[in-house]
């Protein structure tokens, strides 16, 4: 079997939330939560929360293009946000937690434009769709407590996506 993997950049609020949502698929190797997009060089998570680095809060998949396409695992992304929202992600409020998708080569770019355009003339949505469409740049990794959050601090995670909103929202929506 071919092994050749790739990378997919994603920043849908708080990441710890949008890990699971990814980590559950065939072909996915691993979901990094980080942070990326700003100018801070090796941001914590205290600069990054307090809005001083410019970041958002984003996850970082290493995939399989041969199980899993780039199409596929923005569809799934899209299935994971409020894509109108852009001051933040739910309870999440502020700059770090707006939504993006980075992409990481030219046919990345034209799967994440298309799939938003789809988005827009679906009806789902009455307001517009302002996630963007960035070029990606350079991940840096979390502290590794945020890693694999939803596994190692089960409870604080339900309670915080209980709380979130996030699961009402994703449920009207798309279920």
């Amino acid at each position: 079997m071919n092994k050749n993997f790739e990378k997919a950049t994603f920043a849908g609020g708080c990441f710890w939330c949008m890990v699971k949502p990814f980590d559950q698929w065939d072909g996915i190797k691993e979901v990094v939560s980080g942070y990326t997009g700003g100018t801070l060089e090796n941001p914590t998570y205290e600069d990054v929360k307090a809005g001083n680095s410019g970041h958002y809060e984003a996850v970082q998949i290493t995939y399989q293009p041969e199980i899993i396409s780039y199409k596929e695992i923005v569809d799934i992304f899209w299935k994971q946000i409020d894509p109108t929202d852009a001051g933040g992600q739910f309870h999440d409020r502020g700059d770090s937690y707006r939504t993006a998708i980075f992409y990481h080569t030219a046919e990345q770019k034209k799967i994440a434009e298309s799939t938003k355009k789809e988005l827009e003339e679906s009806g789902r949505f009455n307001r517009p769709i302002v996630t963007e469409i960035l070029p990606a740049d350079v991940f840096y990794p979390a502290e590794d407590y945020h890693q694999d959050y939803y596994k190692k601090e089960k409870a604080a995670y339900e309670k915080d996506r209980a709380i979130s909103g996030r699961d009402d929202f994703l449920q009207q929506v798309w279920e």
